[in-house]
C-alpha cells in the first residue's frame, strides 16, 4: 500500500497556524472559498501556480474523506 503524501501543513511560523498546501503560503480554506463560489479548479490553480493540481484534488479528497467518515445514515 502506497503511503499518503502529505498535502497539508500547518506550522505557527507560517500564517499564524493556518492550515496550508506543503510548499506555499496559500491556505487551504483559499481553494474551498473559489469552489464555492462557483470557480473552477482550474482557476483556482491558475491564480495560485505554486499549488500543484495533484495537492489540490489531494486535499478534496481528504475532505472528501471526513466528511464521509462523519456521515451517519438515516
Amino acid at each position: 500500500m502506497e503511503e499518503p503524501k502529505i498535502v497539508i501543513h500547518r506550522d505557527p511560523e507560517i500564517l499564524g497556524g493556518t492550515p496550508v498546501f506543503v510548499g506555499t503560503r496559500v491556505p487551504v480554506r483559499i481553494l474551498f472559498e473559489y469552489l464555492e463560489a462557483g470557480d473552477s479548479l482550474d482557476v483556482f490553480l491558475d491564480e495560485f501556480p505554486s499549488v500543484r493540481r495533484e495537492q489540490a484534488v489531494a486535499a478534496l479528497e481528504l475532505a472528501r474523506e471526513v466528511i464521509a467518515s462523519d456521515a451517519h445514515s438515516a
